[in-house]
């Protein structure tokens, strides 16, 4: 049985914007230094890096390589066999990559966006080639210019490519609205799912909470996922594959729930319900955390769209880089059926990336 760990990451460095052509030098992020945090968790002082973006104070992160288990060199692709053989140690055999800075909208001007959202393609493209397709990695285009995202989404399915990353709401606009409709089309040409992380992808959604918590990084993929039934796009693009990733599942019993009752209420004529194999129908993948009700949530009908994603180079509360060894000793103990594992190892993230 293949391990394919369905969502990990890459720390941005200076490097990744070395890719940048002539005209662009002057749109390059800038490395500041921040004052001294004391991380709450842990107590250990650490001081913070800053990225001057278009304008704007983005935190980068400064890892624990201990509470992280990883290195700097690995997490920023500086070491990508040292990343290899450390999938080896984990069991892990394809990691799918995602950025860690641009999981958010992190420019308002289209030239901005373009020149990042380029560079980093070509970057982790040029990083992973090493990697003899251990690591596969996810695209960002920029969405301010749909003819240009169109182009960059051609060269990174040229290039290794498994996925296009969107965020639930994204400049103001809902997954839903008509702009994005030439993104869905082409990644259905390109055999690309969509792929939804948890992410702010508006700075004004951000704003309505100063916590990491349900206004910044959980109502955008909310409404993600409602738009996307409400609306009948899987109808709509029907070999279109999307994910929620990084998201739980614990909320799809709810939502589907809501919209079952908002849907009887109105009359109207065809319900959503898990129970009528929704995920299944619409091609609706979502990555599944070792703190959630499994054998919960596999009463509705989940079991081919759930994913496993180690979370690996962060260091917060959907991090568990012993993932998969939890499903495991959960299907060794009964608590749920041996035959869902592979699925969520392997035959689901295959399905879902088309790997």
């Amino acid at each position: 049985m293949v391990r394919i760990d369905a969502d990990a990451h890459v720390d941005e460095s200076d490097a990744t914007w070395e890719y940048m052509d002539a005209a662009e030098q002057h749109l390059k992020p800038l490395t500041l230094t921040g004052p001294e945090n004391t991380a709450l968790s842990s107590g250990d002082s650490r001081v913070h890096r800053l990225w001057l973006l278009d304008g704007r104070v983005q935190l980068r992160r400064t890892r624990n390589d201990a509470r992280s288990g990883t290195t700097a060199a690995v997490r920023e692709l500086a070491d990508v066999e040292g990343r290899v053989r450390h999938l080896d140690r984990l069991g892990i055999d394809v990691q799918v990559l995602y950025p860690t800075v641009l999981l958010g909208a992190v420019a308002a001007r289209p030239e901005v966006e373009v020149a990042l959202c380029r560079s980093y393609n070509r970057w982790i493209a040029q990083a992973t080639e090493r990697s003899r397709g251990r690591l596969r990695w996810v695209a960002v285009v920029p969405l301010l210019d749909m003819d240009e995202a169109l182009r960059q989404l051609r060269w990174a399915k040229d290039h290794g490519a498994c996925g296009v990353l969107k965020r639930g709401i994204e400049h103001g606009k809902v997954i839903s609205d008509p702009c994005f409709f030439p993104l869905y089309e082409e990644a259905m040409r390109l055999d690309l799912p969509i792929c939804i992380h948890v992410g702010p992808g508006d700075p004004r959604v951000a704003a309505l909470s100063p916590f990491e918590g349900t206004s910044r990084f959980e109502k955008p993929f909310l409404s993600a996922f409602e738009c996307l039934i409400v609306y009948g796009l899987p109808d709509r693009f029907p070999t279109l594959r999307v994910g929620f990733i990084e998201t739980m599942a614990s909320w799809l019993p709810y939502v589907i729930a809501d919209l079952s009752a908002r849907n009887t209420f109105n009359r109207n004529s065809q319900p959503w319900s898990l129970q009528a194999d929704l995920l299944r129908r619409s091609r609706i993948y979502v990555a599944v955390q070792t703190s959630e009700d499994l054998p919960y949530l596999l009463k509705f009908g989940t079991e081919d769209n759930l994913l496993v994603g180690t979370d690996y180079t962060h260091e917060d509360q959907s991090a568990v880089l012993g993932v998969f060894q939890h499903f495991e000793d959960m299907a060794g103990r009964g608590e749920i059926p041996r035959a869902v594992v592979p699925k969520m190892f392997e035959d689901n993230p295959r399905a879902f990336y088309g790997l």
